[in-house]
């Protein structure tokens, strides 16, 4: 690409110095007044095809998410901007001298450029083109995925091509819908000008979109005065708008395309956005009580059973529908319940000392517990293992550093009390877990408490002794706890338990819901939840976390969601 900006600027300079060094004139404004009141109608409508000499331009910034701002403002001020100039100054003395001939005047670029040298710089501009739809299909990959996150499209396979540099993805679906899509218009119009015409709306739009969000940032995020958004409005937005309104002259001869794919990709993330939202809601205002959950006892009116049960949902509060749904037609559930709701927040990236939300669900006997993981729209997920290891060890930092409550005070309310818990690798003060492979000799585990030694500090380890047993082979599972503050017994007892569940192991519950529009419903509603939304749950992915889980320990939930 740099290659490409030289190579235009230098063909630019020789044309200038070549046929008419005083065209740096047309630099001023009062030829642009000049041209409109001679021209008139014609030089408005001529507009649509001038808009032509930017487009392309803003492909080399299309995926911001790999460049920082300033590298873009030095780019664009000092390589990419003055190319452009020097380039089309040149095109201009080429034509000042030479707009006698049609056909000269129709190719005016390669035309321009010295002969020996236009088969070089043809092939160049490929290779620059190359380049540019590059820039223009990571920038989307990075788009969808944004809006994948923010639950704002369907979701997508997304690959991380990069594990050093951060941000590089790949998503084969979008991927294949873009080469067909451009495979379509190309062999559709099978006409350069039309494809100019419906690449000139598609830009222009942008840039008008783009200063109507600018006008909302400058009052909303910078607080200025409204003055200035009125000034800045009048100056940018009438600008774009003249550009804007000699596009749409065009709309019949091409640029109907990016319209009708806009509609298009807009039908389909509203359905997508809207029924996710409806199937939320009714997830909150079906979930279950805490009333609901204490009159049925520590044991919750079923077996308890050793293990771990991680039950994924979508709720940061209250007991979600799935779980008594689950409880009231199966007589046993687990020793250790984790309600995991794994969140995309709006910002691009979430500290690692801030991942985890935990807290209780009911009194501290019932050995439920709540956590939300928290990810940015730019944050790359850990790998399944890490990921347990992080969840497990927030509990128990948990379960370490909750303060004791006076009996009863604290039964109704702890759901509400979250507390923030970092991953373990930004958390080097906090609990540690060790997870040992099978052990040389089999074992059976009886629980003890000692205390050991590590580095310059003390810390106790809730560890297992060892009693022989020809029976089965089972992971060894220690948490290590820090030696200050002192944890009291109903803490390292609770620990222990954890511990034990998870050397048992782990079940995953995950809830498959079938989404209907409910009775009386109006006709758009049905098309659009029954029919819309539902093909395209059916086609899209499921969540991250469900395909790397093993099938032989997963439990599918089935529910039917009326909305």
């Amino acid at each position: 690409m740099i290659t490409w900006l030289l190579c235009i600027s230098a063909i630019g300079v020789y044309n200038i110095f070549h046929w008419n060094p005083h065209v740096y004139q047309a630099l001023s404004p009062y030829y642009m007044y000049k041209f409109f009141k001679k021209t008139k109608k014609g030089g408005w409508m001529s507009l649509g095809g001038i808009l032509l000499c930017i487009t392309g331009s803003e492909a080399m910034f299309a995926d911001l998410g790999h460049f920082s701002q300033l590298s873009i403002k030095i780019a664009f001020t000092f390589l990419v901007y003055p190319s452009l100039i020097l380039a089309y100054m040149g095109q201009a003395a080429y034509l000042s001298m030479h707009h006698i001939n049609e056909t000269d005047y129709q190719i005016g670029f390669y035309v321009s450029v010295p002969e020996k040298l236009r088969w070089p710089v043809l092939a160049i501009a490929i290779l620059a083109a190359v380049v540019g739809s590059q820039a223009i299909i990571t920038g989307t990959f990075s788009i969808i995925k944004q809006c994948s996150a923010l639950g704002c499209f369907p979701r997508v396979k997304i690959i991380h091509t990069s594990s050093k540099i951060h941000g590089q993805i790949y998503i084969p679906e979008i991927n294949w819908t873009l080469m067909l899509l451009c495979l379509a218009v190309t062999v559709g119009f099978r006409d350069t000008k039309r494809m100019g015409n419906a690449s000139g709306l598609a830009v222009i739009t942008v840039m008008l979109v783009t200063t109507c969000l600018m006008s909302l940032v400058i009052v909303l995020c910078w607080h200025k005065s409204v003055y200035l958004v009125i000034l800045f409005m009048f100056f940018f937005g009438s600008i774009e708008v003249l550009y804007f309104s000699a596009s749409l002259i065009k709309f019949l001869e091409g640029a109907w395309v990016p319209i009708a794919l806009a509609l298009i990709f807009s039908a389909i993330m509203y359905v997508w956005h809207y029924g996710t939202l409806k199937k939320y809601e009714f997830d909150v205002q079906n979930k279950v009580s805490i009333n609901w959950l204490l009159a049925l006892g520590p044991n919750l009116g079923i077996v308890r059973v050793r293990g771990i049960g991680l039950i994924h949902t979508e709720l940061v509060s209250g007991i979600p529908a799935i779980f008594s749904h689950f409880v009231t037609n199966l007589p046993a559930f687990h020793q250790v319940v984790v309600f995991l709701c794994i969140k995309s927040v709006p910002v691009p990236h979430v500290r690692p000392k801030e991942r985890f939300l935990v807290g209780r669900v009911g009194p501290k006997e019932y050995r439920l517990y709540r956590c939300i993981a928290r990810y940015g729209y730019r944050d790359i997920h850990k790998d399944d293992l890490e990921f347990e290891k992080d969840l497990f060890c927030s509990i128990a930092e948990f379960i370490r550093s909750e303060r004791p409550c006076i009996v009863g005070i604290d039964d109704m309310g702890s759901d509400e009390r979250m507390a923030v818990i970092g991953a373990s690798s930004s958390n080097l003060q906090g609990v540690r877990m060790c997870e040992d492979g099978d052990d040389q000799e089999s074992s059976e585990m009886v629980e003890s408490t000692k205390t050991c030694e590590h580095g310059d500090h003390d810390s106790s380890e809730i560890v297992s002794t060892e009693t022989k047993s020809p029976e089965r082979l089972r992971k060894r599972v220690r948490f290590v706890v820090p030696e200050s503050p002192r944890i009291d017994t109903d803490a390292q007892e609770e620990l222990q338990e954890l511990m034990e569940a998870r050397e048992a192991g782990m079940a995953f519950i995950l809830g498959h819901s079938y989404v209907r529009a409910k009775k009386g419903s109006s006709l758009v509603k049905r098309i659009v939840i029954n029919l819309g939304y539902d093909f395209l749950r059916r086609n899209s992915r499921g969540p991250s976390y469900a395909l790397s889980i093993p099938h032989a320990s997963t439990l599918e939930v089935g529910m039917v969601y009326l909305v």
